[in-house]
């Protein structure tokens, strides 16, 4: 059972602040060894596009500098990533990127290749001179890549090596989301590179006021927060991949009405949709204010509210002989659908843990296969004395 550490309002703050070594130099390029190379590129740079505004030259060699302002065509893949269309793609490759003029003694900040996390943080740099070292997550948001470990330690020290970041900058010192701490030892990627880790805000809308105080966090920025808001729009691809499944159960079952079985109707599909909204839109909105901590009990105790009410409006209650095989299908079936799919947000929440989620796994996941076993059981009754 995952625990609720805080008011998900109010969440923890996580990571820690640590220092800066930055050299002090005011010169441009040309008085601190940016020689123009121009026959030579860097292996990790590929042309990405529209979001590539041009290339600049330095000693470990090209280097695309990125727009800050998100196009249209930026926003579309947002939207299309945020129903999970072209999820696992959406990245980009991993490398040194440069932000306005950056020069030497300019940040350098580190983020995930998913190019969500990636956007998010360009579109907060406008007007800002500055470095972003992409790491190879695999196309994972950087609190999920932490845990994976893929952004981690080893693929930091990787990067570094690979860019040739020393080469780049004057300075040793890295500004990685604290959302990132759990997955690095920072007190490893400076012995072994002699960069220092300073872990920035929790958002990315908040590393401008970072910056401009001397690389030092309020506690504000420390937060992790998990409002409406957040919670709203993750749960687009909550929903995506179970419409998936409807849609093909309501096709197969909508083909026998072509031989004049009629399985399928307003009726019979209406209570699954309602779970289907519960578990993967409700839970998720109404959160914090539903009792309970674990998550497939939350989504449970609103599937059962909704089966007693699908029950209630189709006049199955009070059950009669002919009626109490479909009241309980629906009272079994649809909590079982509800707590599953709200069981899945685990991942997506800011205060759950691992071994809370295994906890609950090992408990919610044999009930939920029995609850739905024995429902479809009764289903299957009252679709075959209907023929």
């Amino acid at each position: 059972m995952p625990e609720t550490k805080t008011d998900p309002e109010r969440s923890p703050k996580i990571g820690e602040e640590g220092g800066r070594s930055q050299s002090s130099c005011e010169c441009g390029p040309e008085c601190c060894g940016w020689t123009s190379d121009k026959g030579r590129e860097a292996s990790y740079f590929k042309e990405a596009g529209h979001w590539i505004e041009r290339r600049i030259e330095s000693p470990a060699g090209a280097i695309p500098v990125v727009r800050t302002k998100l196009s249209r065509q930026d926003i579309l893949g947002k939207v299309k990533a945020r129903f999970g269309i072209g999820r696992m793609s959406y990245k980009i490759k991993p490398g040194l990127y440069a932000v306005g003029n950056a020069v030497p003694d300019s940040p350098v900040l580190v983020s995930a290749n998913y190019k969500l996390s990636f956007d998010s943080l360009r579109r907060e740099l406008g007007g800002l001179d500055a470095w972003i070292l992409v790491l190879d997550t695999k196309g994972i948001n950087v609190w999920c890549a932490a845990g994976k470990g893929t952004f981690g330690t080893e693929e930091l020290v990787h990067r570094i090596e690979d860019t040739g970041l020393t080469r780049v900058v004057s300075h040793r010192a890295l500004i990685l989301p604290q959302l990132g701490a759990p997955g690095v030892a920072a007190h490893e990627v400076t012995r072994r590179t002699h960069f220092k880790v300073t872990y920035g805000p929790v958002k990315a809308a908040d590393i401008k006021d970072f910056l401009a105080a001397g690389m030092k966090a309020t506690p504000e920025m420390r937060r992790v927060r998990f409002r409406l808001r957040e919670r709203f729009v993750l749960t687009a691809v909550e929903l995506t991949n179970p419409f998936k499944y409807l849609v093909i159960i309501t096709a197969l079952l909508w083909i026998p009405s072509l031989l004049g079985l009629h399985l399928l109707s307003w009726k019979a599909w209406y209570p699954y949709l309602g779970s289907i909204l519960i578990g993967g839109f409700f839970v998720p909105i109404l959160l914090p204010w539903i009792p309970g901590r674990a998550f497939a009990w939350k989504g449970w105790l609103l599937g059962m509210l909704w089966a007693a009410f699908v029950n209630i409006y189709q006049g199955l209650l009070p059950p009669t002989p002919n009626t109490w095989q479909l009241a309980a299908a629906h009272f079994l079936l649809l909590p079982a659908i509800s707590a599953f799919l709200a069981m899945g947000f685990t991942g997506s929440s800011t205060y759950t843990s691992l071994s809370g989620v295994l906890k609950e796994m090992r408990y919610a996941m044999p009930a939920i296969l029995a609850s739905a076993s024995i429902g479809i059981i009764f289903l299957a009754v009252v679709l075959i004395r209907g023929l």
